[in-house]
């Protein structure tokens, strides 16, 4: 389980994600990324790094990674390639 700090109805991730871009997948579900640290490629060409914490059948909803900081965010279903979120790496 990714650490988080739960803030109203709202989990925000603390930490920056992962450095790396993982391999782009095939036939991976946004469902089954909420509350993970995901990897999107939308069908525009941007990519990012993105906690999702709802998702519904005309979006996603969930924090964006800047760079710098995590910003609220929400994607339209349809612009969605793919999704990756690959396991985190622990010390233990």
């Amino acid at each position: 389980m990714q650490q988080s700090e739960v803030s109203g109805s709202t989990r925000q991730p603390l930490p920056p994600p992962p450095a790396y871009i993982p391999p782009k997948p095939y036939g991976t579900y946004m469902i089954d990324c909420v509350h993970q640290y995901t990897y999107v490629w939308l069908l525009n060409g941007d990519s990012f790094w993105f906690f999702p914490i709802r998702v519904e059948s005309f979006g996603t909803s969930g924090f964006r990674w800047t760079g710098s900081f995590w910003m609220f965010f929400g994607i339209d279903s349809r612009s969605i390639d793919t999704v990756a979120c690959p396991p985190i790496p622990t010390l233990y």
